[in-house]
């Protein structure tokens, strides 16, 4: 009697835990419709950006962004929440209100000549190092370079040389 009885109570204590389990709502991390097309590039509005493993405060800090600017991509969109992927692939989520829609790049070729004109001849401004990260002006979609500002100087760039623009991808 005592055996069939532990059974019993077994068998009830599965059945529980697997509504429990199954019952319970997970959130649910489709796009919602956004007039923004996906995927774009933005960048952060604030010097300390929390990137989170999901879109709320419940989940964990993965990484912090202790640099104003830098350019991210908007891969999905859920809510208030983005999910971002940096210029190494690293991906989270990031509260909309620490995004700003100003274009901007970061080098990620050394030694890559900041140019006065869209001519690869031109008169050099100055060498970037990699991880330097400035304002996209311009590029035109079928350009090969792009106008960029940084440090109260205005140049042009290749797009090769950078991240923060698609190819084929016009920006005003």
């Amino acid at each position: 009697m005592k055996s069939a009885l532990k059974r019993v109570s077994l068998g009830m204590l599965a059945v529980i835990a697997c509504a429990a389990i199954l019952g319970r709502p997970e959130p649910v991390l489709a796009q919602t419709k956004s007039s923004v097309h996906l995927p774009r590039f933005v960048s952060l509005r604030a010097t300390r950006v929390h990137l989170r493993k999901g879109p709320g405060i419940r989940f964990p800090i993965e990484w912090v962004y202790l640099q104003r600017d830098l350019p991210m991509e908007i891969i999905q969109v859920f809510d208030n929440w983005r999910r971002v992927r940096d210029w190494q692939g690293t991906e989270g989520w990031v509260y909309h209100s620490m995004l700003s829609g100003k274009r901007t790049f970061r080098v990620t070729k050394n030694l890559t000549i900041l140019r006065q004109s869209p001519d690869p001849r031109s008169t050099p401004l100055a060498k970037l190092e990699t991880g330097v990260v400035g304002r996209l002006e311009s590029c035109a979609a079928t350009a090969s370079v792009c106008k960029v500002s940084l440090g109260g100087m205005t140049g042009w760039l290749p797009k090769s040389d950078f991240w923060g623009a698609y190819q084929g991808e016009e920006v005003q």
